[in-house]
């Protein structure tokens, strides 16, 4: 005969937990702002409930469209929350009534913000602070709401999820949480991100009408991506003329000036602008590179760097943030500002075939550390971490 401790022991372990999810910036149309913190929302939603059976998921979202699972359920709010106003209104004011009728055991905000009058456990997952250390990229108004939001919620969530240990650093230098509260989980790269067939990838060479030897760049165009030094050593270099740089991604703040350098230096017969270039070809645009470069002055991540060496492209760059941490020893490494170190390296990998060659190899090797499967599994640990403390027993190991 079991004594009534035991019973309810047993009634909350064959309870599905239930974990709400905020996925508002879960986009709803393709452009470069649906990369990044889209990437991570829609392939974290897509892989939880494969991951951890004994959990039901609820996403809020407004204008994307989360994979369907059978263990996922979908809220779409009324407000047009892409307009961010709106979702600052959902966020801190329709979002505490919704969770207090859905009663959910843990919400988990997939980006910054979490709803500030609920009072229920949470998690939130940080990707960086670049709005802090950047200030100029935002508005005034903007950057001081999510300064504001970002570090509420991290105080007052029971777990900080950060996408790299960079980033935690700064969690607990700019917004002052515990370095102990605070989980590293790493971003993954799709299994679509591999090398490419030599046919499919010059079919795509010739579509997009790009160049048979180039350097790529993929990325907002934007002062922290530092193309500057980018520009400059490349113009420098011995084999400007027959290998083309391509720079591929949407255009973010103060990109004028990246605009008239390239101008400047006259390099418009060398420099092919592609814009956005859609996630499906990106296989095939890694693939059809023979290096990828990125000189970036800060990330959280650098997702672009894995899917680059998955994709069998060797790499060459910058030393700062996050990006040591997802190359390893892998490719090149170097101080982002010294345009010599720049000109040097690219001199040596174009000129060097059995170089780019190791790089590909062992690259390939290092991305295959990067999945969602893996990234969805230590998000579950932080839930369970989350859910033993809250419930006060150890039920989720």
């Amino acid at each position: 005969m079991c004594r009534r401790d035991q019973v309810v022991i047993i009634e909350i372990m064959t309870t599905h937990a239930h974990i709400a999810l905020n996925a508002h910036l879960l986009s709803g149309e393709a452009s470069y702002r649906s990369a990044g913190i889209h990437g991570y929302q829609a392939n974290l939603l897509r892989s939880l409930p494969q991951v951890a059976p004994e959990f039901d998921f609820t996403a809020f979202v407004g204008a994307g469209n989360p994979a369907a699972h059978d263990r996922l359920a979908v809220r779409r709010a009324s407000l047009p929350t892409q307009n961010p106003l709106m979702r600052i209104a959902w966020e801190q004011i329709a979002a505490p009534i919704v969770l207090s009728r859905l009663k959910p055991d843990l919400m988990h905000g997939l980006a910054f913000a979490n709803p500030l009058l609920w009072s229920g456990p949470s998690v939130l997952t940080i990707h960086d602070l670049s709005f802090i250390r950047y200030p100029g990229r935002l508005s005034g108004e903007r950057r001081c709401y999510l300064t504001w939001v970002t570090r509420a919620s991290a105080h007052k969530a029971k777990r900080v999820i950060a996408v790299s240990e960079s980033v935690k650093s700064e969690i607990v230098e700019l917004l002052g949480v515990p370095a102990d509260r605070i989980d590293v989980t790493l971003e993954g790269v799709l299994p679509d991100f591999t090398p490419q067939p030599h046919e499919e990838v010059e079919a795509f060479r010739a579509e997009y009408d790009l160049p048979e030897r180039f350097i790529l760049f993929l990325g907002t165009i934007e002062p922290r991506k530092n193309l500057d030094t980018l520009l400059r050593a490349y113009h420098r270099i011995g084999q400007r003329g027959e290998v083309k740089l391509v720079l591929a991604g949407g255009k973010g703040w103060q990109s004028e000036p990246i605009f008239a350098l390239i101008e400047a230096l006259d390099l418009t017969d060398d420099v092919v602008i592609s814009g956005f270039m859609p996630e499906a070809v990106l296989p095939l645009l890694y693939s059809a590179a023979e290096l990828f470069v990125y000189p970036s002055l800060y990330e959280g991540f650098g997702l672009p760097v894995a899917e680059a060496m998955a994709c069998g492209t060797p790499v060459a760059v910058s030393d700062s943030t996050s990006l040591p941490e997802v190359v390893g020893e892998e490719g090149i490494l170097l101080p982002p500002t010294d345009i010599d170190a720049w000109i040097e390296a690219l001199d040596q990998l174009l000129n060097d075939k059995s170089t780019r060659d190791d790089l590909s190899e062992r690259g390939l090797k290092r991305a295959r550390l990067f999945t969602w499967n893996r990234t969805a599994h230590q998000t579950v640990k932080t839930y369970r971490r989350v859910l033993n403390t809250s419930r006060g027993e150890t039920i989720y190991d």
